[in-house]
């Protein structure tokens, strides 16, 4: 089966620092409002943190905090992780706590479903996300199933941690962004948090939950950093949150995209145009219901989304929000500006292209904004 090598993992470590670290500014401001809004409240003293620093302090906390939980994939000890997330967490907790597993997405994941069956707290990091095809039976047909089979008897506390999205020149099996398949799944939870804050709070939160859950960690997210609080907090799954207030047109996104609809709504003001930007943070279960009410105030809707756009998941959010009442809220058809439907280039312009980006967004609202034109395609 493809397999990444030295060269590739070099290649996606390398392209995400290099974007990652340019667009933190955006990230950062999306992040500092959340802050405030935090459960664990404005009294608790907050640092700067890396993304990655964010998801290994929320490793580290939980392990420490309860000895069923156990990180387990390709690479996560001695190495540290393709992406340096779990780098010296080997040395605390050493090689029965922090397993290097073989190269078999299907064999660790199945592992990882039997030990949260009989009490463990397995965290699987599948290395590459696109390397989740080859555990698809054991996500699908048996984490997801199995709680409800036994009628509710048995849980399934897995979570599993994968890398997705292009932008590092890692070419098309190591740059997909699959998580759209996850979302049509019942039984599964789908985690997408863009800032360093989300990112701890939500997988602490899920590492809680009783049922599997699959977080998507973006590389290029990995070296923007963003204030995260000192100590033990959770996120609440199935919550947007409003990142940028507006009026005019609402943004709504998830993920590392979510940096370039706060990129393009802080374009559009200086015209004059205020968007209001929804971080999703949850795509299953998906909070459609803060999307409704903001395109209540603002009668128009970008949906912004990595995933290529034939299937994406924006297209769920767009068919709930004109089946229901909120359909007599707009004044324009909804727009989407995702991925092309073609594989991810090598080739670094080839694959700007294909993907989305801060300027698609602002020629989606423009469009919309305008009479002569209304749609955007």
């Amino acid at each position: 089966m493809p397999k990444t090598n030295g060269s590739a993992q070099n290649a996606a470590r390398e392209g995400a620092a290099r974007e990652g670290e340019a667009r933190a500014g955006a990230s950062q401001a999306g992040a500092s409002s959340e802050a405030g809004a935090s459960q664990a409240g404005a009294s608790r003293e907050e640092r700067e943190l890396t993304y990655r620093e964010a998801v290994r302090e929320a490793l580290v906390l939980a392990m420490r905090q309860d000895d069923s939980v156990f990180l387990m994939g390709e690479d996560v000890g001695v190495y540290g992780g393709a992406f340096g997330v779990s780098r010296g967490m080997v040395e605390e907790f050493g090689q029965k706590r922090v397993v290097d597993t073989p190269l078999s997405e299907a064999a660790f994941t199945g592992l990882g479903v039997g030990a949260a069956l009989v009490g463990m707290r397995p965290v699987v990091e599948v290395q590459f996300s696109d390397f989740i095809t080859h555990c698809m039976d054991q996500l699908v047909n048996q984490a997801a199933k199995l709680r409800y089979m036994f009628g509710g008897e048995a849980r399934v506390p897995l979570v599993v941690r994968t890398p997705g999205g292009a932008g590092t020149g890692a070419a098309a099996q190591h740059s997909q962004s699959l998580e759209a398949w996850f979302v049509h799944v019942p039984g599964l939870k789908v985690l997408m948090p863009a800032t360093p804050h989300d990112a701890k709070g939500m997988l602490l939160c899920a590492l809680r939950d009783p049922n599997p859950v699959i977080f998507y960690e973006h590389k290029l997210l990995y070296n923007q950093k963003g204030p995260v609080p000192e100590g033990y907090y959770t996120t609440p799954i199935g919550e947007a949150r409003i990142s940028r207030e507006g009026k005019d047109v609402t943004l709504a996104a998830a993920g590392y995209v979510h940096g370039f609809a706060l990129e393009a709504a802080q374009a559009l003001s200086e015209e004059g145009i205020e968007c209001e930007v929804v971080d999703l943070r949850t795509l299953s279960p998906m909070d459609d219901g803060a999307v409704v009410r903001s395109v209540e105030k603002t009668g128009k809707l970008v949906v912004v989304e990595e995933d290529v756009k034939t299937g994406g998941w924006g297209a769920e959010l767009v068919s709930r929000l004109c089946e229901g009442e909120s359909f007599y809220a707009l004044d324009r058809a909804p727009a989407r500006v995702a991925g092309e439907d073609v594989p991810i280039p090598y080739n670094k312009n080839l694959e700007a292209y294909v993907r989305p980006s801060k300027e698609k967004v602002v020629r989606a609202v423009r469009d919309l904004l305008d009479e002569r034109v209304g749609v955007y395609r």
